[in-house]
């Protein structure tokens, strides 16, 4: 059985130390598409760090790592081709330092079963050396083909956006090479650069990584919402509602609701088809 329920809930956390580098938070903003005259961001000088940045922190080319051709959690066993990141939902206990190291406490929290697909939730606590919380992060993984084992189904998802016009909507184009781009910063999975495995994978060609869109959703509610300033960016969830290609665009609309944000994201070349759903910010002002 490819996933065997039992074993990857009992599982012990993995624990490890995590560390990385100025170029490594440098690179992470490049491929996410901060505007290369943002000093703030693209100098080492004065280095803010978007919160975002949690999400490949240690798995860079400072830090050495490569990602196996496989999905490396206890009690998983499944072809890459029947993956999908279906959601990320990330908390910020501090404000990310540039450069650094952290404890890693990492766990398959909940297992789902939605009948075609099973759902795995991955969480990850990071601390400091010294035991202060730097940021908690939740993964959600869509494995096709895998339900239908009689678990629960998990809960709902939460309520979208207001039904009110959006209080600002920003297109942010991606470049064609940003998934070449971006896999620097860790995760090698082909789909995102081999156009043969996409296309193995019922794709047309090769997608932009969801965590891509994930740290330009984030970039983009810092740079036009928060004066960009990183550190007023408190927490990001998003469900991963369809693929982006790279080279298109990113429309993203926001709706404001005190230190709430709702948040989606469509891609305007193909009749706004979703991108991002289910979004939420938590921002102080």
């Amino acid at each position: 059985m490819p996933i065997d329920v039992e074993k990857a809930l009992a599982a012990e956390p993995s624990v490890r130390t995590i560390t990385w580098t100025r170029r490594d938070v440098l690179l992470y903003h490049l491929s996410v598409g901060v505007r290369p005259d943002d000093l703030t961001y693209t100098y080492e000088r004065d280095l803010q760090v978007l919160p975002t940045f949690a999400m490949v922190a240690g798995q860079g080319i400072s830090a050495g790592t490569r990602q196996a051709a496989s999905l490396d959690l206890p009690g998983v066993d499944v072809d890459l081709r029947r993956v999908l990141h279906a959601g990320q939902a990330l908390t910020v206990h501090a404000p990310l330092p540039p450069s650094g190291s952290a404890r890693l406490v990492s766990r398959i929290a909940d297992v789902f079963d939605k009948g075609k697909a099973a759902v795995v939730e991955y969480e990850s606590a990071a601390a400091t050396p010294d035991g202060s919380p730097l940021w908690t992060s939740r993964m959600r993984i869509w494995l096709r083909g895998e339900g239908g084992f009689g678990g629960p189904a998990g809960p709902a998802a939460p309520s979208g956006p207001p039904s009110r016009e959006p209080d600002l909507v920003v297109d942010t184009p991606t470049d064609p090479g940003q998934a070449l781009l971006y896999r620097l910063n860790g995760d090698l999975n082909p789909i995102h650069a081999d156009p043969a495995f996409a296309k193995a994978a019922g794709l047309e060609r090769p997608i932009l990584h969801g965590l891509a869109s994930y740290g330009i959703l984030a970039g983009t509610v810092v740079d036009r919402l928060l004066d960009g300033d990183s550190t007023r960016l408190r927490g990001l969830a998003v469900r991963f509602a369809g693929v982006l290609h790279p080279g298109e665009t990113m429309r993203i609309a926001v709706w404001r609701d005190g230190s709430r944000l709702s948040l989606s994201a469509t891609c305007p070349e193909r009749d706004d088809v979703s991108v991002l759903d289910h979004a939420t910010a938590e921002v102080t002002w």
